[in-house]
């Protein structure tokens, strides 16, 4: 290891301390107040009052009921091989589209945020792609890809590739001069300035890039699954709804819900343990 690495390396503080701290438990408590709120808002607009279009909606005793039988009504529950065989193969489509965005967007955003001539000859196209909706890109997919299982991850990569494109662009700018002229006076190469200064400080960027792009790729793999797939949570959403199986529209939904929930926690949690060493600079600070 070089002078300049041992140097840039040595502030780092170790592990921060974690735990269940009452902050994290009044949250906690908060998050299932809401939920609970939520269910309860529901029974009343679809089962107790029946007001308007609420009337044809399932109420959330229903849906439970659906989603646990053992003989469910419109065949999707907990206890039966399709319900499972759509988790598979919208899980296996939006991880696989998550990890093709992590491993060409965040390096084009440090690229980007580091290097101006990037940024002067990516910058103008980036932003012009970016605003197209995930459905405006199905038609083109289908056409140009192979297969519509190609074009549904396609679809699903672009949604997620921005959104890490962008947080670590934000990431790299965001840190102070002071380091890169510090690295340098040091003699630190291009690529110890790009993995001891560019890397490690825009890691809480790139790590909220992930969250997004994580939760944005469930957004539209349901949409393009919606249109291009045979299978597949967003398929079996607007199976259901042509075939006027309200319960298992909700099922479909609150699945994805959870999924997504679960995939952006587990990538929050990596992140936590990857940059502890900034939460501890900054409790100690």
């Amino acid at each position: 290891m070089s002078e300049a690495t041992t140097a840039l390396s040595a502030g780092r503080p170790g592990r921060a301390r974690r735990g269940f701290t009452p902050r994290r438990i009044g949250r906690g408590v908060q998050g299932v107040l809401g939920l609970c709120a939520f269910l309860l808002i529901w029974y009343l607009l679809s089962t107790v009052l029946e007001l308007g279009p609420f009337r044809r909606l399932p109420g959330p005793f229903d849906v439970f009921e659906e989603w646990i039988s053992l003989d469910p009504v419109y065949g999707i529950s907990l206890f039966t091989a399709d319900y499972y065989a759509h988790i598979g193969a919208s899980v296996w489509r939006a991880w696989l589209a998550f990890l093709l965005a992590v491993a060409t967007g965040v390096p084009l955003g440090l690229l980007m945020g580091w290097r101006k001539a990037v940024q002067d000859y990516a910058g103008g196209l980036i932003g012009l792609l970016r605003p197209i909706p995930p459905l405006a890109w199905v038609p083109l997919a289908i056409l140009l890809l192979p297969t519509n299982e190609s074009a549904v991850i396609f679809v699903t990569f672009l949604v997620a590739f921005f959104a890490m494109v962008v947080n670590t662009i934000m990431g790299v700018r965001a840190i102070d001069k002071d380091y890169f002229r510090a690295a340098r006076c040091l003699g630190a190469s291009e690529w110890e300035v790009l993995r001891d200064v560019v890397l490690p400080g825009a890691l809480p960027s790139i790590f909220t890039g992930l969250q997004v792009g994580m939760g944005a790729a469930w957004f539209s793999l349901a949409a393009g699954e919606m249109v291009a797939a045979q299978h597949g949570l967003g398929f079996l959403i607007w199976e259901a709804y042509n075939l006027i199986q309200y319960p298992t529209i909700v099922i479909g939904m609150a699945t994805l819900g959870l999924l997504g929930y679960i995939s952006s926690a587990l990538i929050r949690m990596l992140g936590a343990w990857l940059t502890r060493w900034r939460s501890q600079a900054l409790e100690g600070g």
